[in-house]
C-alpha cells in the first residue's frame, strides 16, 4: 500500500497543493492531472524519495520510505523527466547498464525481447542520439519489461509517443494493475484502465 498523508509543495511564493492525502492498494492506480507548472512532477518526486517533503510524510505498507530507504527503492521503478538515456550508447547498452546499476543482470537476448516489445526491433544497437524522441521513450519504458516492481511511478509516459505505442503503454499499466501492482502516473489525457482508477488534480 502506498499513503501520501498531508503532503504540501511550495514553490517560491506559490503553494502547488495543500494536505494532499491518498492512499493506493494492490491493483489502483492514480491519474495526477495539472497545467505545466502545478506541481505533478514535484509530487511524483516527493512519493519516490528525491524530493523532501517540508510537511506530511510517504509510506510504504505502513512504514515512512525514509525509514525504508534501500528497501523502498527495490519496490520502485521511476520512469521520469529527464529519460535518463546515454545518447552515446545504444538502446540495449542503456538497459544492461540500468539493470546493472541496480545490482540485476540480465541477458541481450531478454533486452532485445523487450526492445521488440517496444516496437524497436531493428534499433537494437543504434545509438539513442539517432533515435527519435518516441523511440527514446519506449527504451526507457521498456524498463517495465525488465525490472519487476510492485510500484510505478511515470512522469507523462505517453508523451511523444504515437497511438500504437501509447496502447502498449496503457496495456502494461493494465497487466500491472492486475498482477496485484500499484502505478501512480501524470498525464494530460484521460486513461481507460482495467484497474481501479483514483483522478486528482493538483495546482488549483
Amino acid at each position: 500500500m502506498l499513503q501520501a498523508i498531508n503532503l504540501d509543495c511550495v514553490r517560491g511564493e506559490r503553494r502547488l497543493f495543500h494536505n494532499l492525502s491518498f492512499q493506493l492498494k494492490a491493483g489502483e492506480c492514480l491519474l495526477v492531472h495539472g497545467e505545466n507548472g502545478s506541481g505533478k512532477t514535484s509530487l511524483l518526486r516527493m512519493l519516490v524519495g528525491l524530493t523532501p517533503t517540508a510537511t506530511g510524510a510517504v509510506h510504504w505498507q505502513g512504514s515512512p520510505i525514509k525509514k525504508l530507504g534501500d528497501e523502498y527503492r527495490r519496490e520502485l521503478l521511476y520512469c521520469g523527466h529527464p529519460l535518463g538515456l546515454k545518447d552515446a550508447l545504444s538502446a540495449t547498452e542503456n538497459l544492461i547498464s540500468s539493470m546493472e546499476l541496480n545490482d540485476e543482470s540480465v541477458t541481450q537476448d531478454v533486452v532485445h525481447e523487450a526492445l521488440r516489445q517496444a516496437g524497436l526491433q531493428g534499433r537494437e544497437h543504434l545509438s539513442v542520439r539517432a533515435l527519435s524522441q518516441g523511440q527514446k521513450r519506449r527504451v526507457n519504458l521498456a524498463r517495465l519489461l525488465l525490472q519487476k516492481r510492485a510500484l510505478w511511478v511515470l512522469d507523462e509516459p505517453l508523451t511523444a509517443l504515437d497511438t500504437q505505442a501509447s496502447l502498449w503503454v496503457v496495456g502494461l499499466i493494465d497487466q500491472h494493475l492486475s498482477n496485484g501492482g500499484i502505478a501512480v502516473l501524470t498525464t494530460h489525457q484521460d486513461l481507460t484502465l482495467t484497474g481501479t482508477t483514483h483522478v486528482i488534480r493538483v495546482g488549483i
